[in-house]
Order: C-alpha cells, then structure tokens, then sequence
C-alpha cells in the first residue's frame, strides 16, 4: 500500500483513537476519583472509617483490575449495546475502555492521597474543617501532583486498551493495523501504525511530566 492510499486510513484512525481515549479518560476520572477518595476515606483510621464500605468497594475494585481487558470487552458487548445501542464503533468502545479503567485509576487515586501528609488533615479538622472541605482543601491540592502522574498513566493504559478493541468492532488504529496489516501482511502498514502509537504515547508522556513537574515547582514556591 502506498503513503497516498495508508494517509487517510492513519488519520482517520489516529482521530478514532484519541477520541475513544479522550472520553474514556473523562469517565475514568469521574468515576476512579471518588471510588479511590472513598477506600482511602473508608479505611482503618480514615475520616470515614467503615470497614464493611472499604472491604466491598475494594473488592469491586480488585475484581474490575483483574478481568483482561479482551475478555471484560467481550462479556461487556450486551451492555455496551444497551447504553449506546451498538457495541461496533468508537463511540460504543468508550462504554469498556472507561470500565476497564476505573477501577485502575481508582488505585492510582487511593496511592496518591494515602502521599498527602496526615499532620494537615489534623490540622484542619481542629480548625472544624468537615470532611468536604479536608477534601477540597488538602487532600486533592497536595495530591494534585500524583493524580496528574495517574491521569498520564491512565491515557497510555487507555491507548493500549483502544488497539486491542480493535479486534472486537472497535475503531482505530488497532483496527487499522488488524484489518490492513496484519490480514493484509502489509508490514510497512502495520510499522506505521506502530510508530504512530508510540509518538501518541511519548507525547502523552512528555505532558504529563511537565504538568507534574510545574506543579511540584509551583507547591516548592508557595511553601
């Protein structure tokens, strides 16, 4: 296949996959964020402190983290047709990304604020802080950094996740690499593809290290 004929293919699929990845990365955050608040909060010694919360909500949480991201899209096709009333697309391959991500942003949450100093939690909580306020005040400002760090590792776990939907009716370049690389044997096809990936990544990577980094100089400042 020549550049003329791979050019459309690639940019069509590389616009499917930031899209599937976008979006998917939005819920994951939506959803990973007060499920990692909550397991810390719930813990043995936690503002919230509930045993029976932190038990349960961890091990929805284990169990999501264990399912291979093939197999959970495969047995998640009837309800990735009910929510979006197709389970073939970019739009219907969002429904599993941000499932399957959730629970492992939601560890990644519950190790950045387990970081955050216990001393200022106290502190504010004998100044009456409530617990939203301990939230929205201490633990997600001194996590900020760390979260930043999960969202990048996220989105590169997502883009990994998006070429593999490409082998159950999803969009993207892993489609693009199944269907014309690999069926086709056309390796300069499937080469591209793979350095495409790679680019997406590192730059995701690249931005996520300088937010972090400008964040952690911003809290040295202010300290």
């Amino acid at each position: 296949m020549t550049w003329p004929e791979m050019q459309p293919l690639l940019t069509q699929g590389t616009i499917d996959t930031l899209y599937m990845v976008l979006w998917a990365t939005v819920v994951s955050v939506l959803g990973g964020l007060p499920l990692g608040l909550l397991l810390v909060l719930t813990d043995k010694g936690g503002l919230l402190q509930n045993t029976a919360v932190n038990k349960v909500v961890g091990v929805i949480v284990n169990i999501g983290r264990s399912l291979p991201f093939i197999i959970l899209l495969i047995a998640l096709i009837p309800f990735t047709k009910l929510v979006v009333g197709t389970f073939i697309g970019p739009t219907a391959m969002i429904v599993p990304l941000a499932i399957g991500a959730i629970p492992f942003f939601a560890r990644l949450v519950e190790t950045a604020v387990r970081e955050v100093d216990h001393g200022l939690v106290e502190a504010v909580q004998s100044m009456g802080g409530s617990i939203p306020t301990i939230i929205r005040k201490v633990l997600l400002p001194q996590a900020l950094p760390s979260l930043v760090s999960a969202v990048t590792t996220t989105v590169i776990v997502l883009i990994g996740y998006s070429a593999m939907a490409g082998a159950v009716g999803g969009e993207g370049l892993g489609s693009k690499a199944i269907t014309y690389g690999y069926q086709r044997f056309d390796t300069t096809f499937m080469l591209v593809t793979v350095a495409i990936l790679i680019v997406v990544v590192s730059v995701v990577q690249l931005l996520g290290d300088g937010v972090v980094r400008l964040l952690a100089r911003r809290g040295r400042t202010a300290s």
